[in-house]
């Protein structure tokens, strides 16, 4: 029903465009025989409206990848630097929660280690709403920032980064096989946000893949049983991307910047002092108002990257689209 309801919006939405491309040609010759300038300029108008809608469409067919349509998981992790890192990740974890929110997406934590004066040192959630993978597996790489640091007594510059992961939820109809043997299963005590019983039982779960080194950890409930079978969710998410990845020559590339997370390593920097800029280092995509970003005003930077995995030539009308 999800993919009949997709396919049906889609064909619904071309229909309703070509019927308005041809209403609008049609008033346009009508009001040029007739002399009549306002008519042509409002059939114009309508007409600029209908390619940026023919533009969103054409972007929205990006996500056409075999699990862009899923849910997704994200995780996010401080990089070296103490509490400034820890509180950049946290800063991530809002700007993705509102970013979310605003597509109309639901959010659910599944786990939060917390920092030690402030902010996160990890965190995973999971996105659920159509083409939520298709759209956050652009984030996946090394975040950088650099402001004035509130930790700092004498207010100087500090730079901070972070990662962030992608991952699609797994469909039933997709099956992993994971033998037993290559994981170890750790139970512990959760910690962090959650309620009074997190501390009391060792409900939280780690599951690591031993051939790769994977690890994934859940601790969003007090039950051990349902954080297993999330955390096994997870892992076979995580395992299946990686294998997705080695299909594509950039995404070695992609890899290979997650394992450092520091200099030389970025995706995209947010400059708050001593000037306002966020830049993507990938696609050259540019925005004046990092708090309109930080915010969750991301499309036009995830829709640049898309448009570049592509490699469409209109990269960069179809990211003016937002």
């Amino acid at each position: 029903m999800r993919e009949r309801n997709r396919l049906d919006r889609a064909i619904s939405t071309y229909r309703a465009l070509d019927s308005e491309l041809n209403d609008s040609v049609g008033l346009i010759e009508m009001a040029e025989a007739e002399n009549d300038r306002a008519m042509v300029a409002d059939a114009e108008a309508s007409l600029s409206g209908l390619r940026s809608r023919a533009e969103a469409m054409k972007l929205e067919s990006m996500l056409s990848g075999e699990a862009d349509a899923n849910d997704a998981y994200l995780e996010i992790h401080a990089g070296a630097g103490g509490t400034e890192s820890q509180d950049w990740a946290e800063m991530l974890l809002r700007m993705y929660t509102r970013w979310a929110e605003k597509k109309g997406y639901k959010v659910e934590f599944l786990e939060e280690s917390e920092g030690e004066e402030a902010g996160i040192k990890s965190a995973t959630i999971q996105v659920k709403g159509e083409n939520a993978y298709g759209w956050l597996k652009t984030e996946s790489g090394v975040h950088r920032l650099v402001r004035i640091s509130p930790f700092d007594s004498n207010a100087r510059r500090h730079t901070s980064f972070a990662s962030v992961g992608a991952f699609p939820v797994i469909d039933d109809k997709i099956v992993i096989d994971i033998p037993e043997k290559e994981v170890r299963i750790d139970v512990y005590r959760a910690s962090g946000a959650g309620g009074q019983h997190v501390n009391k039982t060792e409900s939280a779960v780690r599951i690591t893949h031993l051939p790769t080194g994977i690890a994934v950890q859940c601790q969003s409930d007090r039950s051990q049983h349902k954080n297993r079978s999330q955390a096994w969710a997870m892992l076979r998410a995580r395992l299946y991307e990686a294998e997705m990845r080695k299909r594509e020559e950039k995404a070695a590339a992609d890899n290979a910047a997650k394992s450092d997370i520091g200099w030389g390593h970025q995706i995209r920097s947010y400059v708050l002092q001593p000037y306002q800029l966020v830049k993507d280092l990938r696609t050259g995509m540019e925005s004046h108002s990092p708090q309109d970003v930080l915010d969750g005003e991301l499309d036009p930077f995830m829709a640049a990257s898309l448009a570049q995995r592509i490699g469409g030539e209109d990269a960069g009308n179809i990211a003016d689209v937002e």
